[in-house]
């Protein structure tokens, strides 16, 4: 039991750590509470995020998109105010330097064939940039471009402040740096924050399309479940056990998206993003996936066909279900906040590996338990029982063969592509997921819908009876197996395996 406890509090553990984490977390809103600013080259620098924003539209009624720095403060340590007299004009000097990703080889000296980043004396000689200053390489087709805003601190102030805001014209991946190139300005740090919106709300570029998206899942799960309820209705009387929980899948589904979709909307015109409806969203997904993956598995192991209960393996499979709602509940958390306040790739990394092996785990076992429920079959000689396995069988296999496909897809795009310049197509990743996993759910709820013949495959101690199941038909028959098998939808959700 020890053992046991020991990775299920672990995961308690980093679910906890992620909801503290994100408990002030704001949409498109980074915060900065006294972070230090690190060396690098000639320079000093603090990344103070990156957003996906498009061009404002002066044809249209829509709002400017803009970076907006609110109360954004830089304090300096003490030795560095001794070094100054009170009467002293800009004793320090921070810039904000704004850059489109494509212009990010104008920042430093590259340009005039020089290492640094801040101009030095040798090249203020040169009158190619300021002693003190960031080097920017002018763009002649945008020269306001990259953006530099300048805050200086005076006499011997301690603080210094920054209100502005800087509109976007051009639709692209920002990064903002904030930089200083004086060494006596060491110790320096931030607090504040930064508002970044785009011309229909404050949703990130990269994310806007999945508001749309989560609206038209919503309609599609309610269409399906409508037909769904309409063929429960016609044969109530015949209904089997397995049939409750495929509609409890198509319920979380609806509740999922619809969540997910008012979670973004009021994510888009608040600029807020609200914990309540996102820990809810992120449970109704963590719940979902974690009750597919434990039907798929029982029904893998013939439950109700070959064997009436799990026997001695009961314990096992809930164990492992409610560890892999943990896992799932912390990464669901840690994904759909970490675009916002960019979470570490530690603290990410640490949460994916427990889901990665937690799937595995399910694969295997459920594929193992197959070839053992169709050997069993084989051998009784359930030639219906058998067909319909075999075609659970192929229908899971396929998935897992394109959920692995789209993995590898997932990796290319990934590394080739780690400034995040394909931004705008960066939402057909987790959107794919959701419509392959709703495209098998539908075929699934097709050929296997409620029927007046559901018992010629529920378990039956009586083997001699087996033989009539060939007289009866697979399509739409309402077998006992057959409603978990809605559950391998979830195989195309697993983003992480």
């Amino acid at each position: 039991m020890q053992r046991r406890r020991g990775p299920l509090a672990a995961l308690a553990l980093a679910v906890l750590v992620a909801i503290a984490a994100a408990r002030g977390a704001d949409a498109s809103i980074h915060e900065y509470s006294g972070g230090g600013f690190a060396p690098r080259a000639n320079s000093f620098f603090f990344h103070g995020g990156s957003e996906g924003l498009f061009a404002s539209d002066p044809s249209s009624n829509s709002s400017a998109s803009f970076i907006r720095f609110e109360s954004v403060t830089f304090r300096r340590t003490q030795e560095s105010i001794a070094r100054h007299e009170a009467m002293q004009q800009k004793t320090g000097l921070v810039e904000a330097i704004i850059v489109e990703i494509q212009d990010r080889s104008k920042i430093g000296g590259a340009y005039l064939h020089s290492d640094a980043i801040c101009c030095t004396p040798e090249l203020d000689k040169e009158k190619s940039c300021k002693v003190g200053e960031v080097i920017i390489q002018p763009n002649p087709d945008n020269p306001d471009w990259p953006k530099r805003v300048q805050t200086f601190f005076n006499g011997r102030d301690e603080e210094a402040n920054m209100v502005t805001q800087v509109s976007i014209n051009k639709t692209g991946m920002y990064y903002l740096y904030f930089m200083f190139c004086d060494p006596q300005l060491k110790g320096l740090k931030i607090t504040g924050r930064t508002v970044w919106r785009n011309p229909q709300g404050y949703l990130p570029g990269k994310m806007a399309p999945m508001m749309t998206f989560f609206g038209f899942m919503s309609l599609a799960y309610l269409v399906l479940g409508l037909l769904w309820f309409l063929q429960f209705v016609r044969c109530w009387k015949d209904i089997l056990q397995l049939h409750y929980h495929i509609t409890a899948v198509i319920a979380l589904g609806m509740c999922e998206m619809a969540f997910w979709y008012f979670e973004y909307g009021n994510f888009n015109s608040t600029g807020n993003r609200p914990m309540a409806i996102t820990l809810w969203a992120v449970t109704f997904t963590a719940v979902k996936k974690t009750i597919s993956r434990l039907l798929l598995l029982v029904v893998s192991m013939g439950y109700g066909v070959v064997r009436p209960t799990l026997g001695g393996v009961t314990s096992k499979v809930g164990a492992l279900g409610v560890i892999y709602f943990i896992a799932s509940e912390g990464l669901e958390l840690v994904e759909n906040l970490g675009n916002i306040n960019d979470f570490s790739g530690k603290t990410r990394l640490f949460l994916v590996l427990p889901v990665a092996i937690l799937d595995a785990t399910f694969i295997i076992w459920i594929f193992s338990s197959l070839s053992r429920t169709l050997e069993k079959l084989q051998l009784r000689r359930s030639m219906a029982k058998l067909e319909l396995y075999r075609k659970f069988t192929n229908s899971l296999a396929l998935s897992v063969l394109v959920s692995i496909a789209w993995i590898g897809y997932e990796l290319y795009f990934n590394a080739t592509d780690p400034l995040s310049e394909l931004w705008q197509r960066a939402w057909i990743i987790p959107a794919f997921w959701n419509l392959l996993s709703y495209a098998l759910l539908a075929i699934i709820c097709i050929l296997w819908s409620p029927s007046h013949n559901p018992t010629g495959f529920a378990y039956s101690e009586d083997t001699a009876d087996e033989a009539d199941e060939e007289g009866l038909s697979l399509v739409g028959s309402a077998v006992k197996g057959t409603g978990d098998m809605v559950n391998m939808h979830v195989f195309p959700e697993d983003k992480r395996a």
